[in-house]
């Protein structure tokens, strides 16, 4: 094989990625700057600006010993980096890379798909292989240091000239279209992988901060509560027929006495910001993962209190909020007893009353972490009898299916999360005459099923759709519990006002009746009910 010198390979890899790893990236810009004759220049300039983006980033990482370590690595990374781009039109930053880290196997699984393997064969592992077998000539280091500038300050200049010859462009591109650099590979997604790595020496290094340590019930409240929070996943608000859905995705919960809020907003796109944050004492104007990994949640305050608390998760983990309480994981078939081809959310139910059997005393929350509409593989989220919109999609790779097919096997899934619910509720009415009893369900974020070309979620909170950040939530309150606190008059006045996750803190200690400084009653929404 033919040796070439380290800027060499450098320059071949830099328009390799541009040219075949960024699809995504100028399909984008295409949809705004089409290719018209007047957009042409600009378009070409675009794609040499980055590639000397690319060129400058690869020449100050890529040395001697470092350079085919280096260069196969975003090679492979820039594979899957563009296969997620261009199969679900989904940008590579900071938050969605801790999505990537903290997805558990069966999640990763539902994500594989042919497709994948031959952007991974293609696009990673052929030229990582040429790379590795490729002959570099490696001159002295004075040599070596003298042509590596030389590279970087001819290339910035180029740069510069690219900007300089397209301006009236550029402007437009930096000021107005700032969403489209987020695609780029694989600048982005380094700079992402920085900014990420950066956020762990930001963290609070100081002991874990405790609040709501003299929470305590009211001595007046002589009834026993028994709440059950259903946390969901991946649902949308405009998807349930309770909220005016054409499909009745709904079925079994339109006969209960069940509260549909209309006018929802979730925390953020991703499970891994929006669970903290949901249970967490900050606003979402306050809210950030290191700060509240480093101090208590509702979970905390409830214990303090004296409340019973328990976490169940068929999800992939509570992401930090249940490392205090009890938690057992559904996920694997010898602890839920209702799995086929995978374990069901329903299976969190089996042993609930035995748990509230054994706890004669006290008050006792229980959080239920759905696997829910997870996807992109709707279809499995669902057992077979519950396929009552057909046809489906029967595949993860969503840009393969109709519209129809996708929404299809997405509202089955909530046919699905609707009969968990009634069975929870079924569960709470046998306690009735013990307890005071309540369910509330709300999800954890929204999903794209195909609108404008987005799938999935996990977009910037500024730049994703209302789909991925409206979500459902819904109440329900047996007849002792209404008497006592909650009057079913307050629900028909305050079901359509816009609330959102961070609520949710201080509406649940309110229904427990918990005395401490840290909650807030205008943000209850029961008891807030001006």
């Amino acid at each position: 094989m033919k040796k070439i010198s380290s800027q060499q390979l450098i320059l071949l890899i830099s328009f390799f990625l541009i040219f075949f790893a960024n699809v995504r990236f100028f399909s984008n810009i295409i949809d705004v700057y089409p290719l018209v004759s007047e957009n042409i220049l600009f378009l070409c300039s675009l794609a040499i600006l980055f590639a000397c983006i690319n060129i400058i980033i690869l020449s100050l990482l890529c040395f001697k010993f470092t350079i085919k370590p280096v260069l196969i690595f975003i090679l492979l990374i820039s594979s899957a980096t563009a296969y997620f781009m261009d199969t679900y039109n989904v940008m590579i930053d900071d938050s969605m890379i801790d999505n990537v880290l903290k997805t558990d196997i069966h999640e990763a699984f539902d994500l594989v798909s042919f497709r994948q393997i031959i952007y991974l064969i293609v696009l990673g592992i052929l030229p990582a292989l040429f790379v590795y077998k490729v002959k570099i000539v490696y001159p002295g280091m004075k040599t070596a240091i003298f042509q590596r500038l030389r590279l970087i300050i001819l290339t910035i200049i180029i740069g510069a000239l690219t900007v300089v010859s397209s301006g009236n462009f550029y402007a437009s591109f930096i000021r107005e279209h700032k969403p489209l650099r987020y695609y780029a590979n694989p600048s982005y997604y380094l700079y992402s992988t920085v900014r990420y790595i950066n956020s762990f020496f930001k963290q609070d290094s100081g002991n874990l901060k405790q609040i709501g340590t003299h929470a305590h019930i009211k001595e007046s409240d002589d009834h026993r509560e028994l709440i059950i929070f259903v946390l969901g996943e991946t649902a949308r608000a405009d998807h349930f027929s309770l909220n005016g859905y054409q499909k009745k995705t709904n079925p079994l919960l339109e006969k209960e006495a069940v509260t549909s809020f209309t006018d929802v907003w979730s925390c953020g796109t991703s499970t891994s910001y929006s669970v903290p944050c949901l249970f967490s004492v900050y606003s979402n104007s306050e809210f950030n993962k290191n700060k509240a990994s480093h101090t208590e949640n509702l979970l905390d305050v409830l214990k303090h209190a004296g409340v019973n608390v328990l976490w169940l998760d068929n999800n992939s983990s509570s992401k930090g909020v249940a490392d205090r309480v009890a938690y057992t994981s559904y996920k694997s078939a010898p602890i839920n007893p209702v799995c086929d081809t995978e374990c069901r959310d329903e299976g969190m139910l089996s042993h609930l009353q035995e748990y509230i059997n054994k706890h004669p005393q006290g008050d006792i929350f229980i959080v239920l972490h759905q696997q829910g509409n997870h996807g992109p593989a709707y279809y499995k989220r669902y057992p077979s009898r519950f396929e009552i919109f057909t046809p489906v999609c029967q595949t993860n790779q969503l840009e393969q299916c109709t519209t129809e097919e996708i929404n299809n096997a997405y509202d089955n899934a909530l046919v699905y999360t609707d009969y968990f619910l009634q069975q929870t509720i079924q569960l709470l009415k046998k306690n009735n005459a013990a307890f005071e009893a309540a369910l509330i369900y709300i999800s954890d974020h929204g999903e794209s099923l195909g609108e404008n070309g987005l799938f999935l979620h996990g977009l910037p909170y500024m730049l994703a759709p209302d789909t991925q950040k409206k979500v459902p939530m819904i109440m329900w309150f047996s007849d002792s519990f209404e008497k006592q606190e909650v009057n079913p008059e307050i629900f028909r006045k305050i079901k359509d006002k816009r609330y959102s996750h961070n609520n949710i803190f201080h509406t649940i200690l309110g229904l427990f009746e918990v005395t401490t400084s840290v909650y807030n009653k205008d943000l209850d929404i029961i008891a807030h009910d001006d």
